[in-house]
């Protein structure tokens, strides 16, 4: 029987191996397509994938087992549950892949994409460029259809160049940039607001016009601190849920 086929992983020894294990594998699984198995390889062939030990990754399919999206059977295996959906919190303890995870397991549209004058809000973050490339795009619960956010993202021309819609209709933009457009990541700073809906909120998240609604910007650098992407997300605020965990040294 085949085995679904999760992401490659760069380990960052600074942050627990089973935590960042755990979000890559959940970003796969959120990630896949339809056709894809839903049996996973067995705990010894995952550990060598991600490079850790079997109970590291023990440990990290464990959390992925908590939150319902995968199902284990003593000697059957391991399988991806595959009505699960992204709904427990995401804990964010500085992992990309903690980012591409929450971003994941959405149906996602791409309403515009092209070449705009920088915003005057983002002008500090693209010191001397005229333009940026804008993309627009709308995401649905793939069971109901129902909007759960719509995002628009302004990235660096030369790097949109290498960005196709079908990518972005699969993958979130932090994802699209790393493992496509091959930007190696440096830093990811998140804003959570309280806002109001404004009326093309309103009518893309289906939702009254000055309801409540979270607004996400994430600021995107490489690893020479210039700014790749500025992403602005608004949630429907009975969609979204965000927790943050402080370890203690």
């Amino acid at each position: 029987m085949s085995t679904f086929a999760p992401d490659s992983l760069t380990l960052n020894r600074k942050l627990p191996l089973w935590y960042q294990v755990s979000q890559s594998l959940r970003a796969s699984i959120l990630g896949r397509r339809p056709e894809d198995p839903l049996r996973l390889p067995t705990e010894d062939a995952l550990a060598a994938h991600y490079g850790v030990s079997v109970l590291t990754m023990r440990q990290a399919l464990k959390e992925l087992e908590a939150e319902g999206l995968i199902t284990r059977h003593r000697r059957r295996g391991t399988f991806i549950e595959p009505s699960a959906r992204s709904s427990a919190p995401v804990r964010l303890l500085g992992s990309v892949d903690a980012i591409v995870a929450q971003q994941s397991g959405e149906r996602t549209e791409v309403l515009s994409h092209g070449p705009v004058p920088v915003p005057g809000a983002l002008a500090e973050h693209f010191p001397g460029l005229a333009e940026a490339v804008h993309y627009r795009r709308l995401r649905c619960d793939e069971t109901t259809g129902e909007p759960v956010n719509w995002a628009e993202n302004f990235v660096r021309p030369e790097l949109a160049g290498r960005i196709g819609p079908a990518d972005l209709e699969r993958w979130p933009m932090t994802k699209v940039l790393r493992d496509v457009a091959d930007v190696r990541i440096g830093r990811i700073t998140d804003t959570v607001q309280a806002r109001l809906a404004d009326p093309e909120t309103a009518q893309l998240l289906q939702v009254p016009l000055l309801s409540p609604i979270l607004h996400y910007t994430g600021v995107t650098r490489d690893e020479s601190g210039r700014v790749v992407d500025v992403a602005l997300i608004r949630y429907r605020g009975d969609r979204f849920s965000f927790s943050v965990t402080v370890e203690a040294p």
